[in-house]
């Protein structure tokens, strides 16, 4: 199964490359967009993952059947992803593809075109919450939870245990009528996963519950269903994308905001430049700590999404005074 790391760096939007120079400069390195020279092995399926998080699941839940290809390559944001002509190939040509509907467009539009039939949105079989607009907190949304059709939902379902092992159970009923051959295998390994995430979110509910604050400054609104799991405030500084920057009146207000919650960390995240969250804590007075919204990893990291979590969990103890 190969790497699925990305090592921070600043947020760029990238630049529309030509095909040809796309495809030359990601032939050697994005094997998720093989030809028939690299295609799945002899009793593998072969599944396309949009990025981490569902790529992380889709191995846990396939194991040694599948072979698990990501379409975001180490390094890059996941909400800026431009498919290239052969990745909108593979998608089409992969047995079974697996993403988060809403994070990536490109990649909705690609499996509506190509792999309809043959693919899991995984914000398709758990509730989702509205998409916050970057100018409020998640207090505002009283908990309302909306229908996965409703337009503008938040995508970031996989900071939310629970929503995840829903999606285990419901991937190991996809990939067991995609592989039939190893339908008893994937329906195990699914049950195993959802449990262990089952496990993870009593960790968290019972590390949150008693906490002297309930409010979380965030670098952008990733955090909606953690916060709404957990009985946390989430207040961002960007939205859904983080790639939008606050004006330096909602940089004023939240500055305010900070200070009147008696917040003591002002979160920062990976993949994204961590400027705009460090300029709030140094003009509040605060601290700030690594939040991470399990995005991508680090290249060469042992860590996956349960470690990640658990270390978010340890995170957010001290800054929010739990006992």
């Amino acid at each position: 199964m190969p790497r699925f790391g990305y090592p921070p760096r600043p947020r760029r939007r990238p630049r529309a490359l030509p095909a040809t120079l796309a495809l030359a400069g990601l032939a050697a390195a994005l094997t998720a967009c093989g030809g028939a020279s690299d295609a799945a092995p002899p009793g593998k399926t072969e599944v396309i993952a949009s990025f981490y998080p569902v790529a992380w699941l889709a191995g846990k839940v396939g194991g040694n059947d599948v072979l698990v290809r990501t379409l975001t390559e180490p390094g890059a944001e996941p909400h800026d992803l431009e498919l290239t002509a052969r990745q909108v190939a593979s998608i089409g040509d992969g047995d079974f593809a697996v993403y988060v509907g809403g994070v990536q467009p490109a990649v909705d539009e690609a499996v509506q075109r190509h792999a309809k039939d043959k693919s899991l949105d995984a914000a398709s079989v758990v509730k989702t919450l509205p998409a916050p607009d970057g100018t409020h907190d998640e207090e505002e949304h009283d908990h309302q939870e909306h229908d996965h059709r409703d337009a503008g939902h938040d995508p970031h379902i996989w900071l939310d245990p629970s929503r995840m092992a829903a999606v285990a159970t419901a991937l190991g009923d996809r990939l067991a009528a995609a592989d039939p051959d190893h339908a008893s295998g994937h329906r195990e390994r699914a049950a195993s996963t959802a449990a262990e995430l089952t496990a993870l979110d009593r960790a968290f509910r019972d590390g949150l519950r008693t906490c002297e604050r309930r409010e979380i400054i965030t670098a952008h609104a990733a955090f909606g269903y953690l916060a709404d799991r957990y009985g946390l405030r989430q207040i961002a500084v960007a939205g859904v994308d983080p790639a939008a920057e606050p004006s330096p009146r909602r940089m004023a207000d939240l500055t305010r905001r900070v200070s009147s919650t008696g917040a003591t960390t002002v979160f920062t995240e990976t993949l994204v430049s961590p400027k705009v969250a460090e300029t709030l804590a140094r003009a509040a007075g605060v601290r700030t700590a690594v939040l991470d919204p399990i995005e991508g990893i680090e290249d060469g990291s042992a860590d996956d999404y349960m470690t990640i979590m658990q270390r978010n969990l340890r995170t957010l103890r001290p800054a929010l005074e739990c006992t």
